[in-house]
């Protein structure tokens, strides 16, 4: 290539990237809204729409546990105008359905880690009296399957990190999934089961009024916000992990620039003292990586859900 031609490459990357955007931007969760990837979005969209000067905003579009999204945004135009929240549940889904009409690591293009958190284990201490991991390991192995772990679903973040947990702790908690977060912390309330791995805002009330018993944190470190609760790993279960993120992904062949300007902008907005406070509030940490150090921790964490999935012989029904 001349230096002319070169020359003119660059001066039409960086006007693509000036120029965009020029129309409202979509992000998509593929989740109900409310939950562990919804938030998030939604306290970043407005943020971006600031710096851009132009609407960002959020579509849910739910169902298949994520998959009718993410498929919807494969399959859009890669002009950075349909984005995506994505995550733990994206790659699991590979493993759990059968025919997923894309590949979770080549079908897209993944612009940056947004937040990451973690789970708490909790038990309804009406339900299940016991005070410690090791307690609810000792009680489950006492009777296997008679213990009950509420999810937000077949196929979902909860349901894995509790299929984990049984592989590691060598039990059977029986999985007991619902149609969203909403109706499984209801049901935990009530008594008609005795455990869950919670998001942190879900659970934090009730932990602190004592209506639920906090055991443990999925975190390979202690959570802030229960700065008394250990982490899994700690309190019985040697090696356990299993941290929450979420990262912003659109379809694969975006224009380099327009990636570059993304993930400076969404950068920018993650280390503003207000959006991290807000973040944090709602239980994740805001954790903006590039889309290289994304993709190698991706890959991480497909190999690894993909072995609990094969070894629990967990599936959807």
């Amino acid at each position: 290539m001349t230096r002319i031609a070169l020359s003119l490459l660059l001066a039409a990357s960086a006007a693509l990237a000036q120029d965009y955007p020029s129309r409202p931007v979509r992000i998509v969760v593929p989740l109900s809204p409310g939950g562990f990837s919804d938030t998030p979005a939604r306290i970043l969209a407005p943020r971006l729409s600031e710096q851009f000067g132009r609407q960002f905003y959020v579509e849910n579009r739910p169902g298949a546990g994520g998959t009718i999204g993410w498929d919807f945004v494969a399959k859009s135009a890669p002009d950075g105008y349909t984005l995506a929240i994505t995550g733990n549940t994206l790659l699991v889904g590979a493993h759990l359905y059968k025919n997923v009409p894309y590949d979770a690591l080549k079908d897209f293009t993944h612009i940056t880690m947004m937040a990451s958190g973690p789970y708490v284990l909790v038990v309804n201490p009406q339900k299940v009296p016991v005070n410690s991991v090791r307690e609810l390991i000792a009680s489950a192995k006492a009777k296997p399957g008679a213990i009950d772990y509420a999810s937000s679903g077949n196929g979902s973040s909860q349901h894995l990190v509790g299929a984990l947990f049984n592989s590691m702790a060598g039990v059977q908690l029986n999985h007991v999934p619902y149609k969203g977060s909403g109706p499984a912390m209801q049901d935990l309330l009530g008594g008609q089961v005795g455990v869950s791995f919670a998001g942190v805002p879900n659970v934090l009330g009730q932990v602190r009024s004592g209506k639920l018993k906090a055991l443990g944190v999925t975190t390979p470190k202690r959570w802030f916000a229960l700065p008394d609760v250990p982490t899994i790993a700690e309190a019985g279960v040697p090696g356990y992990e299993a941290t929450l993120w979420l990262s912003i992904s659109g379809p694969a062949g975006m224009p380099a620039p327009i990636v570059q300007r993304l993930y400076a902008e969404i950068s920018k907005a993650l280390q503003d003292p207000g959006l991290r406070e807000s973040f944090r509030a709602v239980g994740v940490e805001p954790d903006a990586t590039s889309g290289e150090e994304l993709m190698r921790y991706m890959r991480s964490e497909d190999e690894k859900w993909g072995k609990v999935v094969k070894e629990t012989g967990a599936t959807v029904n």
